[in-house]
């Protein structure tokens, strides 16, 4: 059975009731939730199950399992609240969003380098380039570019391409439309200013480090 994944429907929703639907010690998984699970370089949401922290949540297949301490007193079918730290999500959905946004810009206009990494934490968001040269190079550009379209607070539509296989894609008219599984602001001035560090992380690599400002 494959969870629903309410986060999409609505990311801006912070509690849901569910059910439980399997149990194997402290991994339980439920039958629809809020509760995002790492994947594309977006960290995990902090929340609880009832009262039980989410100790860790793991993307399966199209199956979320989430760890819970085994103490826990949760039953197969069992209906429970599910809750997630708010302030958290929403930092993570406005880097994820400005990481998506620079990336785009970077493919563009930079005749699309290999990316060789990428993650979003609550403070920063990083890309990572195969690059020859200072990637700094580009962030005049890169964030006069970005801030422009934060500024502009343009609809950001974030739709199915492939329902049956969950396959996800975000949008904004008149500048990319793009493949991607995370969770999305609504608008592009939900984000705040941008502003880029780069970090040389090897020979021929370079890292874009992105934090609101």
């Amino acid at each position: 059975m494959q969870v629903k994944k309410v986060f999409w429907d609505d990311p801006y929703l912070t509690e849901l009731t569910a059910k439980v639907t399997s149990i194997n010690g402290g991994m339980v998984t439920v039958d629809r939730t809020i509760a995002y699970a790492f994947s594309g370089g977006q960290e995990s949401d902090y929340g609880t199950i009832n009262q039980y922290p989410i100790l860790n949540a793991e993307k399966i297949g199209k199956q979320i399992v989430y760890s819970l301490e085994e103490e826990h007193d949760l039953h197969v079918d069992d209906e429970v609240l599910i809750k997630i730290d708010w302030e958290r999500r929403y930092k993570l959905m406005r880097l994820h969003f400005a990481a998506e946004i620079i990336l785009e810009l970077v493919y563009q206009n930079y005749n699309r380098p290999e990316k060789i990494g990428a993650h979003i934490s609550v403070d920063k968001a990083r890309l990572d380039f195969f690059w020859q040269g200072n990637i700094s190079q580009t962030f005049d550009f890169l964030e006069r570019e970005a801030n422009r379209l934060i500024d502009d607070d343009v609809m950001i539509k974030s739709e199915f391409s492939d329902q049956a296989s969950e396959i996800r894609y975000w949008e904004i008219e008149n500048f990319a439309r793009v493949s991607c599984g995370g969770t999305h602001i609504k608008k592009t001035g939900e984000i705040g200013k941008v502003s880029l560090k780069r970090n040389n992380i090897g020979k021929g690599k370079e890292r874009i480090e992105i934090i609101l400002v």
